[in-house]
């Protein structure tokens, strides 16, 4: 699993690339915990558009960052289908904002 981040503005952008799951759960939980500590006053995006697979280690890395987040925002972006549904199952589409996977654009094509 690769993790990158980004501050914009009022946000701090991360990109998950990736499996979460039992083995990348720790690392992550221990990367988000230290950006969360340094910008204090920043909402969470976690992009996982490039995230393939979550099991309850992943949720859980998820719910206990909400919980940590207080009144600041967190929202999950690019979300693929197969990922959404484990979100849903899991109830976390309920109080978290879940945004899909972005679609490619399809060009007009005139004749």
């Amino acid at each position: 699993m690769t993790i990158v981040h980004t501050i914009q503005g009022n946000r701090i952008l991360v990109a998950i690339h990736g499996d979460l799951d039992l083995t990348t759960a720790a690392p992550l939980r221990e990367a988000l915990d230290e950006l969360l500590d340094r910008y204090r006053e920043k909402a969470l995006v976690l992009d996982l558009s490039e995230v393939e697979f979550i099991d309850s280690s992943g949720l859980g890395v998820i719910l206990g960052r909400y919980r940590r987040m207080g009144n600041r925002p967190l929202s999950l972006i690019g979300v693929k289908p197969s990922v959404k549904a484990v979100l849903e199952l899991a109830g976390i589409t309920a109080i978290i904002s879940v945004t899909d996977a972005f679609k490619p654009a399809v060009k007009d094509q005139h004749v």
